[in-house]
C-alpha cells in the first residue's frame, strides 16, 4: 500500500510516492530525535511506516512488523482501535480545539474526573499539558511556587535519582542523571542532589544535609526506563515516601512511562501503596493516539495557589494545546477500553507468559548479561560490546529483518509491547529478539553450547 500526499492547492488531488522517494525527502529535510543524522543519511535504510492495525505496523512496501515498543511506550490498546477512532471522529464533529484560558469544555472536565477516580488517593486536581516533559516541568514549578507562597522561598532544589530521566526540556533535564543526555547542558540547569537508588541511608543523609532547601523529590516509580529499565528494590518507593513525609518535602512521581498498566497495575505507585503529592502522566494517557499529558496534585497543593488577584498566587503556566478536546476524547475512550476489555484483569497471564519466555529463550543466551523486567517493561542487557560496536543497534536491525520493531538504549535492548498484544505475537516477539541476539553476537544459549 503506497502512501498518498496532496499536491497543488486541491486537497483531493493526490500523487503516489515510492518508499525511495519518501526516504530521499526525509533525508533532505527531517531531523530525527536521538539520531545521529550522518548514520541515518549514509549507512541505514530506515522504515517508512504507512499504516497499522492492532499491534502490527506496515511499511510503505506492505511489510508487517510487530510493534515491540508500542510506538515509543505509548500505544496501549493497539493501533486503529475502533472505540478510540470513533471517539476522535465524534469530537471532530464538535470542536477540534478550544483554549482553556478562561474557557472549559466537556472532554477536559470528564477526563479530569476519570483521572482523579483512578489515580492514587488524595490526588484531586488535574493540570493538562502536552508531553511528559512538560508534565514534569509543571510539577517542578508547582513545588517551588507552593513553598515560596508558604514563606519558604529558599526551597528551590530537588532530590532526584541517579540515572534518572524525566524528559528533555530544561527543568526535566535538571532532575535527570544520564550524562550522555544531560551533561552538556549543566550550565543551564538548577541545583539537584542525586540519590542512589535503593540506598535509603544515602537518601537520609541528603535530606539531613539539604532538607531545608529541598522543594521536592522526584522519582520514576519502580522502573527507570531510559536508563535501561533499571529496577528499584522492592520497598524502596515506600521508604522514599516515608522519608519525604518525615522531612516535610513533596514527592513527585513521574509515571509518564510506567503509568496506564505497564507494570501490571494502572500506576506503578499502587504496587507499594504510595500516594505522591504530584503525579505526572502522559504517553499511554491517550492510548498512544495524540499528545496529551497531565500533572495531578493534592488538594493541599492546589489550595496553596488560592488567593486574591493582587496577591499573584496564580500558577502562571500554560500551553496553547492544554486540554485539547480531541486528545481528551481519545483519553476518555482509552479509559473506556480499559473497562470494557478488562485490560488490567487480563494482563496478568501475559506478564507471566513474558517472564517464562524471557527465562527460556533470552536469559540463557551467552551474550545476555541480565534481563530486567517489571510487568511488560523489559530491558535485555547485552554483554561484551565494545565502544563503537553498537550491539544494541545491530540487534534491532536484525529483529527488523525478521518482522519486529524494537529499540536499544545503548546495549540494552528494550521490549515494551502494547497491553493489547496477543499471546501469539508475544511469543513471536521474544523469539525474534532471541534469534536476533544470536545472529549478532554469535552466542547460543549457554545450555546449548
Amino acid at each position: 500500500m503506497s502512501p498518498k500526499v496532496p499536491t497543488g492547492s486541491e486537497s483531493t488531488v493526490w500523487t503516489v510516492r515510492t518508499a525511495a522517494e519518501l526516504l530521499q525527502a526525509d533525508r533532505r529535510h527531517v531531523w530525527h530525535p536521538f539520531t545521529q543524522q550522518r548514520g541515518w543519511s549514509e549507512d541505514e535504510t530506515p522504515l517508512v511506516i504507512d499504516h497499522a492495525q492492532g499491534t502490527t505496523l506496515f511499511d510503505v512496501d506492505g511489510n508487517a512488523y510487530i510493534d515491540g515498543v508500542s510506538s515509543l511506550w505509548c500505544n496501549v490498546h493497539g493501533h486503529r482501535h475502533p472505540v478510540i477512532d470513533d471517539a476522535i471522529r465524534a469530537q471532530l464533529d464538535r470542536v477540534a480545539h478550544s483554549t482553556m484560558l478562561g474557557l472549559s469544555h466537556e472532554p477536559a472536565i470528564e477526563l479530569a474526573e476519570r483521572l482523579v477516580a483512578i489515580a492514587p488517593a488524595g490526588l484531586t486536581r488535574v493540570f493538562y499539558s502536552d508531553s511528559g516533559s512538560t508534565a514534569v516541568e509543571i510539577a517542578l514549578k508547582m513545588a517551588v511556587q507552593w513553598w515560596a507562597q508558604r514563606g519558604e522561598p529558599q526551597r528551590t532544589g530537588f532530590i532526584c535519582l541517579e540515572n534518572a530521566y524525566h524528559g528533555d526540556t530544561l527543568g526535566a533535564v535538571s532532575v535527570g542523571g544520564i550524562d550522555l543526555f544531560h551533561e552538556l547542558y549543566r550550565p543551564l540547569l538548577f541545583e539537584t542532589w542525586p540519590a542512589r537508588v535503593g540506598d535509603v541511608e544515602h537518601l537520609r543523609g541528603l535530606l539531613a544535609e539539604h532538607g531545608e532547601r529541598v522543594a521536592a523529590m522526584i522519582v520514576e516509580p519502580l522502573v527507570q526506563g531510559a536508563a535501561g529499565m533499571l529496577l528499584a528494590p522492592d520497598g524502596y518507593l515506600r521508604q522514599v515516601r516515608e522519608l519525604c513525609a518525615a522531612h516535610g518535602i513533596l514527592l513527585i512521581c513521574d509515571e509518564v512511562a510506567t503509568g496506564f498498566g505497564r507494570t501490571g497495575r494502572m500506576f506503578a505507585c499502587e504496587h507499594e501503596d504510595v500516594r505522591p503529592d504530584l503525579l505526572c502522566v502522559g504517553k499511554g494517557l491517550t492510548g498512544g493516539y495524540l499528545p496529551l499529558a497531565a500533572t495531578l496534585a493534592t488538594e493541599r497543593i492546589y489550595e496553596g495557589f488560592l488567593g486574591r488577584f493582587d496577591e499573584y498566587r496564580t500558577f502562571f503556566h500554560g500551553h496553547t494545546y492544554t486540554g485539547n478536546p480531541l486528545a481528551c476524547a481519545a483519553a476518555i475512550a482509552t479509559l473506556d477500553v480499559f473497562e470494557q476489555e478488562r485490560t488490567m484483569e487480563l494482563i496478568g497471564p501475559k506478564i507471566d507468559l513474558l517472564d517464562r519466555l524471557l527465562t527460556q529463550r533470552v536469559a540463557p543466551l551467552a551474550a545476555v548479561a541480565e534481563v530486567r523486567r517489571r510487568g511488560l517493561m523489559v530491558g535485555i542487557e547485552l554483554a561484551g560490546g565494545g565502544p563503537g560496536e553498537r550491539l544494541g543497534h545491530q540487534v534491532i536491525e536484525a529483529a527488523r529483518r525478521r518482522g519486529a520493531v524494537i529499540r536499544p538504549l545503548g546495549d540494552v535492548v528494550v521490549l515494551m509491547p502494547a497491553l493489547a498484544i496477543t499471546e501469539h505475537d508475544l511469543r513471536r516477539l521474544v523469539a525474534i529478539t532471541a534469534t536476533a541476539i544470536e545472529e549478532v553476537t554469535g552466542a547460543q544459549a549457554s545450555w546449548a553450547a
